[in-house]
């Protein structure tokens, strides 16, 4: 008779032999999949790339930062760099190498087709906003000076990444990042997020996880010596002083506009109805797109109608269809909870105080193909 105890023992060993091949990041696969990476043309590229990063945000380049960057040897650090300098890339300065115009011109054509990618990855498809910046660290390096031109032009020539970072013209201009990190604001000053910073990511995953997007208008409420407490969207939330270094706000006019009460269409339960507001600026490409296709724009009124066993997914009557959503799907969706009960009002009343402009565009969109597929075209 066989032992359950070995039977038992056996499954464990397999479970631990399969996550230490497919874990996340940390995996062999992972490794090796990284490890791919490091030919020479591609960590040149990367180098050339650290360099221009250093010097737009005027800090000091150092074989140091320079291997940490690339997760490679200081030895072979300063290989790469003689070899930009052996190309006439890079040259000596006081703070360490800086780029020549060559030089430049080879870093912005790579931060300009990374960019392209991840604005591309974030508006055409399903791709989660924590992963297009590790997508477009590959796609960067693949893509041709042609293939990113016809990118761009797909995508209208747009001149900010999903995060809010520059996208280099095709003639070098990088437009102007103005304003200031996010504790910077006096308490009851609003403001509009421009950018948020993509690394590190366990930092940019919490931020996203937090509405942290750009075009999200916040008041800061009060601040601390480590947290920073603040308004948007009609709730409060208090936020790391060390994570709000990497969120760059614009501040607004006394007294603008930062968003009334708003709820989230996760938190109608059964038999309550709202009026949506907008769909949260976070939410883009194929989930955007399913939101819109199942009527779920401003001014429709939708109803929890019933919840499964545990609670999620929940059926919501929209425009006549019962339509299941997660509430991951749901709580990209910003509602005002009508006074009168469940049905009462109709999608006609209650017009949305923020207008989602990009409704009208999304909705008319077809569906793209696979992204290989369009780029190659």
């Amino acid at each position: 008779m066989f032992d359950p105890l070995l039977a038992l023992l056996i499954f464990l060993l397999f479970s631990v032999l399969v996550a230490g091949l497919l874990w996340p990041r940390r995996g062999v696969v992972a490794r090796l999949r990284r490890m791919s990476r490091f030919t020479e043309r591609i960590l040149l590229e990367d180098a050339l790339k650290h360099v221009w990063t250093c010097e737009t945000l005027e800090r000091d380049c150092t074989l140091e930062s320079l291997a940490g960057q690339l997760e490679v040897p200081t030895g072979r650090a300063a290989a790469l760099l003689a070899r930009l300098a052996e190309r006439e890339l890079v040259r000596s300065g006081s703070r360490g190498p800086r780029l020549t115009p060559a030089g430049r011109e080879s870093a912005l054509r790579l931060v300009r087709a990374h960019r392209l990618w991840e604005r591309y990855l974030a508006d055409r498809t399903g791709v989660p906003p924590a992963e297009c910046h590790a997508e477009a660290e590959r796609m960067e390096h693949n893509l041709s000076h042609a293939d990113t031109e016809r990118l761009a032009a797909r995508l209208g020539h747009p001149s900010w990444d999903p995060h809010g970072d520059p996208i280099p013209s095709s003639a070098g201009d990088v437009p102007d990042l103005e304003g200031t990190s996010l504790p910077a604001p006096a308490a009851g000053q609003p403001a509009e997020v421009v950018h948020v910073e993509d690394e590190p990511r366990e930092v940019y995953e919490a931020l996203i996880a937090e509405g942290f997007v750009p075009g999200l208008r916040l008041e800061v409420l009060a601040r601390r010596a480590s947290t920073v407490w603040l308004r948007a969207g009609g709730r409060e939330w208090e936020t790391t002083a060390l994570a709000a270094r990497n969120v760059t706000v614009r501040p607004l006019p006394a007294g603008a506009a930062v968003g009334g009460a708003q709820e989230r269409l996760g938190d109608l339960r059964p038999g309550e109805s709202a009026t949506v507001v907008e769909i949260s600026p976070a939410c883009r490409g194929a989930q955007r797109r399913r939101l819109l296709d199942l009527g779920i724009v401003p001014g429709t009124t939708v109803t929890a109608e019933l919840a499964s066993a545990w609670g999620d997914p929940v059926a919501y009557r929209i425009r006549g269809a019962l339509v299941a959503l997660r509430r991951e799907q749901a709580d990209w969706v910003r509602v005002h909870r009508e006074v009168g009960g469940p049905g009462s009002g109709d999608a006609g009343q209650g017009e949305p105080a923020v207008a989602d402009a990009d409704a009208a565009r999304d909705a008319a969109h077809p569906r793209r193909r696979a992204a290989a597929r369009e780029v190659a075209r």
